[in-house]
């Protein structure tokens, strides 16, 4: 089996981050590359360039990498990378963080090509809690 799409969550906070990267690492068992990437240079809230570059690289098992971003200047910082690294294999995707972040990585697990993977996260925004 070819290696899975990674995904790179890239929030303000670092925890919000982390702890959203737990929750896919256990819904995939650990078979999708999953780096989280939160908070500034400083460790304060806010996005780093820097970070965000290095959890790409990291995440890329040779397949691209999904890119979720939470808000604001996590899209632009992200964009920015892309734009500046166009040899990155990356998709940034315009989902909501955490039930995107679900559906992508579940999609991710059972092979699903970078196409298939945007479309779940996307229509995660659609799916009624109750």
């Amino acid at each position: 089996m070819n290696e899975p799409i990674g995904i790179v969550l890239v929030s303000h906070s670092p925890r919000l981050a982390a702890g959203l990267a737990e929750i896919l690492e256990e819904i995939t068992s650990g078979a999708v590359p999953v780096v989280a990437v939160g908070g500034a240079d400083g460790g304060g809230i806010g996005t780093s360039y820097t970070l965000i570059h290095k959890a790409i690289t990291e995440a890329d098992r040779g397949r691209g990498v999904a890119v979720l971003p939470d808000l604001g200047s996590s899209v632009l910082t992200t964009r920015t990378v892309l734009d500046d690294h166009p040899e990155l294999t990356a998709v940034v995707i315009d989902a909501p963080f955490v039930e995107g972040a679900v559906a992508a990585a579940a999609t991710a697990a059972a092979g699903g090509e970078m196409t298939d993977i945007v479309t779940a996260a996307e229509e995660a925004r659609h799916v009624r809690k109750f």
